[in-house]
Formats: structure tokens, sequence, C-alpha cells
């Protein structure tokens, strides 16, 4: 030992301090998750599920997640020689994650499989995925919610099924007939409009041939000139681009990264957003210069025929957030059953039992009414079902996505300082949380769609909570809460609008009740109905009364110690 080392104090040894979880089974360890897809009769897709939960559970796959939101994206607009070629270079852990979802089957399973509970079999798929790395899940998502719209035109349909169906990996840029499998992105968002789609500028001109008129219609080829502000993810092999004919009517276009003859489309990448989380995944800023693309459906309808598209896309957000909460409560407690202070196990501390009890209720909540809706998806022949879509996916979207901004960042102070760390995984769950949220349809936008769709079949609605009423029984808070949504149709059409959003949370909460008491553990469904329904909660997370409530199987149900 020399000189140094004996006068050097030993000041670092390294003591109370927690890793973060992973080589766990994301499926093994969530009983609620299990009896959700045996409830539904989803056990012939137990085994790749619980394969996949394995796979994601290892920590190089949680590395890899990691590496990924680190190593972002990077544009080449040009080739060497300067050959124009927008190109999005990866870290090989994108890929690699994408391989993985692809050979799960979880892009297009849910249409192509017959068997029973093959929805909520994808959703717990998607959940799964999501609570390891998020940002592969968009154009997972968008390719996903492309197929229902795609199944319309018969002539893309015939091309293209056997590549969206495939469970094979391409990550080749290649033009779509030599590609093993695709991947779809969507082009909505213009810089003067947002969320407003009827105030885009992009412009579709009919190309005519020879014989052939004017050209134009269903199925055509047509010239797009113009920009999207955000256009998602630019390197899919096409994207569905909402753009105005030229009688002024939004119409849906078919738009390939290549033209039919082989050469790059004119679709211009001018850079890529720095987003704030979501940070693996490539958004973009692009123009049109002319750009090959076929009308889908008919002129002026191009806005439905995104819509049906947005429908799908807005579940994978419920589900995609759920999936966040799920991360945070599991990391969290986790963290508190190995972390000491005071003399005690964090977990042990009672304020911090209020805290994860919290977290584990509107975890269960989330993920109960993700798969329900994921359900009706599955069955949407039924009206009932159809109701369930229409009316609570939009309110579904606005809670959850809310709450799992929220609530990362309470799970993130469980953790303390070794929570607000910039490579760990509660810092990319709080960062991620807000992108579903935002993304295909503000909170706003989802309320004023649920007031619509209300007052459009206010006898749906009415029949949607009367099935609540059956579930919920005589509990008096949770009827209260009926009465008034019972209420809200006397209410004058000009004040209902101010009023979305507490129609939004009322509708919402007595959904995840009447699924938790049907559901879930009878003591569970109580604690939730008795804090959410109280008048004093939802100012911070943890602030319900724990007193008569058995926090021990409460938590153990969340993640089995």
């Amino acid at each position: 030992m020399t000189a140094m080392e004996t006068r050097r104090p030993r000041t670092h040894d390294v003591d109370n301090q927690v890793d973060e979880l992973n080589d766990y089974s994301l499926l093994e360890t969530d009983p609620a998750l299990q009896e959700a897809l045996a409830r539904v009769g989803a056990e012939a897709f137990m085994p790749g599920l619980s394969a996949y939960a394995e796979e994601l559970g290892r920590a190089e796959t949680f590395a890899v997640a990691e590496r990924i939101n680190r190593v972002t994206p990077v544009l080449d607009s040009f080739d060497k020689r300067g050959r124009r070629i927008d190109r999005v270079e990866f870290d090989a852990g994108w890929h690699q994650l994408l391989t993985m979802y692809r050979q799960a089957d979880l892009v297009a399973m849910p249409f192509r499989d017959e068997r029973p509970g093959r929805w909520t079999a994808w959703a717990a798929g998607f959940y799964l995925h999501g609570q390891v790395e998020a940002g592969t899940l968009c154009p997972a998502t968008m390719t996903q919610a492309s197929i229902p719209v795609l199944r319309r035109e018969p002539q893309l349909w015939d091309a293209l099924r056997e590549q969206l169906f495939s469970t094979e990996y391409d990550g080749r840029d290649l033009p779509l007939a030599q590609k093993r499998s695709i991947w779809l992105g969507m082009g909505m968002t213009e810089k003067q409009g947002g969320s407003d789609v009827r105030a885009n500028t992009t412009r579709a001109e009919p190309v005519a041939h020879a014989g052939s008129g004017s050209g134009g219609g269903r199925g055509g080829e047509y010239r797009i000139t113009g920009h999207k502000w955000f256009f998602s993810a630019p390197m899919c092999d096409a994207h569905l681009v909402v753009a105005k004919t030229p009688d002024g009517a939004p119409g849906c276009f078919f738009v390939p990264r290549w033209r039919p003859d082989g050469t790059k489309n004119a679709v211009d990448v001018q850079r890529l957003k720095d987003k704030v989380g979501n940070r693996s995944n490539s958004s973009s800023e692009v123009e049109f210069q002319d750009a090959y693309g076929v009308l889908m459906g008919e002129e002026g309808r191009g806005i439905p025929t995104i819509i049906e598209m947005a429908t799908y896309t807005r579940l994978n957000c419920v589900v995609g957030s759920a999936a966040m909460l799920r991360q945070a409560l599991v990391q969290a407690l986790h963290y508190t059953r190995h972390r000491r202070a005071f003399g005690k196990r964090l977990v042990e501390q009672p304020l911090m039992r209020a805290v994860l009890a919290d977290l584990a209720l509107e975890s269960e909540a989330a993920m109960q009414l993700s798969l329900r809706l994921a359900h009706a998806f599955e069955h949407q022949d039924d009206p009932r079902e159809r109701t369930w879509m229409r009316l609570v996916t939009p309110v579904a979207k606005f809670w959850v996505c809310k709450r799992a901004v929220e609530l990362t960042g309470e799970a993130m102070e469980v953790l303390g300082g070794n929570g607000y760390i910039d490579d760990g995984i509660m810092g990319r769950l709080y960062r991620e949380a807000p992108v579903n949220s935002i993304w295909e349809g503000s909170g706003n936008v989802m309320c004023l769609d649920v007031m619509r769709a209300v007052a459009r079949d206010p006898q749906a609605f009415l029949a949607l909570l009367d099935g609540f009423e059956g579930d919920l029984g005589e509990d008096r808070a949770s009827r209260a809460g009926l009465d008034a949504l019972r209420g809200l149709l006397s209410t004058p059409p000009d004040q209902q609008e101010a009023l979305g959003r507490r129609l939004a949370c009322r509708l919402v909460l007595l959904a995840q009740a009447a699924l938790l008491r049907r559901h879930s553990p009878g003591s569970l469904a109580e604690a939730f109905i008795a804090s959410r329904f109280d008048p004093q909660w939802g100012a911070v997370a943890g602030a319900l009364d724990t007193r008569g409530l058995d926090v021990d199987s409460l938590l153990q149900r969340a993640f089995p110690a």
C-alpha cells in the first residue's frame, strides 16, 4: 500500500443504494394483467406473451432502451455526392427492439387472428413493451392503425397486405415492392393549424395520364405540395397524408417514400424535432415538392378517413400511458422495499405507504380501463361495444395520459435525487409521459370529441351510465356522480362546452370504478371509489385515508415481493 493510499479517506463506500429493477418477468409479476387475459379467454396467446415479457425484462433490453434514448436519431440529408437521400440513421438498438416487437406479432395480429381475446392480448403486449421503451411504439402504432383504412382500398390492400401482416422485420430503405415488411406513418399537423386540420394548406393536384381524362379520383395519382410541421416517423415506408384537393376539401393520400418507378419521392425532411421526450423516435418537419400520392377514399373525405385511423392510435395512447404508470409504480415499489431511512425501509413509512397505495390504485385502474377498451375494439359489431369505443376512448385518452404526466413525477420523487437524474428510467418516463397527452388530439380535443358524441346520441350515453350503475350498486358517492352526468344533458348547449373537462373526469372515474368493482378485489375497488369520489382527493398523490385499507395486500398485488 502506498503512502497516498494510506492517507486517502474512505469516503466512497456505497451503502443503502438501490439499483433500478430489471431481470424480471413483466407478466409473471402482474397478477391483475394475468387475470384480465384469462377473463377474455386469451389463453392461446399466453405462451407468446410470457416469452416476450421475459425478453423485455432482461437487463440487456433495459440497457438498449436507455441507450437509444441517449444516442438519438441523426438526419443525413444528402449522400457524399450531393444526392438528396433524407435518411435517418438510428442506433442498432432501435432496430433490435422493432425486430422484437414485430416478431412477437404485435403489429397486425388483432386484424389477422380470429381467436378470442386477440385485442386484449395485443394490448397486453403493447403494455409490456411500453414499460421498457415507448419511442419504438410510434411506428408500430401508426402501422397498425393504417390497416383498417387500407382494407377499404382494394388495390393498395392487395399490394401491401402481406408486408403489413409480416412478422419479419425489414429495416432496409427500399421501394415498397422490395420490402419483406413495411411501416406506415401519418402526416396531418401543419404549423398554422395544429389540431385544426381544416386549416391545412397542403395541396394535392390530380395527375392526368394520356387517355384518362382529367385524372384524380379514388385510387388516382396526385402531386402533393406543401409542408407538415410534425411528420412521424420519416423513415416509414409510406405515410397517410391529409391535403386539399382542387375543390378545397381535405383528402387522405397514400404517400410512399419511394415512387413506383424506384426513384425517391419528393418528401424533403427539413429537420428532426428536438423533443422533450420520445427521443429514440424520429419526428420531423417535411416539405412536399410535387410528391407522388394516391387518393384514399373519396375527395373531401380525408378527415373522416384519418379520424378512423386516429381512433386506433388513441387507444394505443391510453395503453402506452398505462404502461408508463405501471413501470413508474414497479420501480417505486422496488426502491422503497430496499431503501432505508429513519430506521425503517421506506415502504414501512406510513406516509410513503399512502403514496404507494395511491399509485397502485391508479395503475390498476388504468390497466383495467385500457384492456376493457381493447375488448370493445374486438367486438365492435355489438352496439354496446361501439358506444364504449366512441365515448370511453376519448375520455380515457384525456384522463390516463394526463395522470401519467403527474404520477411519473410523483414516482420520480419517491426515488429522490436518484430519480432526478437524466440517465435513469424515472427521468425518461417523466419526459416521455406528456407525448401521449398531446399527440393524436390534446386534452381539450378529446373532451370536445366526447361532448359531440353525447350530443349526437344521448341515449347511448345514458345506456352507458346505466351499465356502470349495475356494477357500482348502492355506493352513494358514485351514484351522485352518475346523477350529475345525467343532469348534464339538460345543461344549456352554450354552457356545455366549458364543462367538458368536468364531464370527462366524472365519466372516466365512473368507468374505472365500475371495472374495479367487477374485476378487482373488493378492498381495492372500495379504496378507489372512496378516494376518487372524495371531494378532498386529487390535489396531490397520496392524500388518501389509508385507515382501514390493507395496504400490504394492495402493494403485494401490484408487484409481488
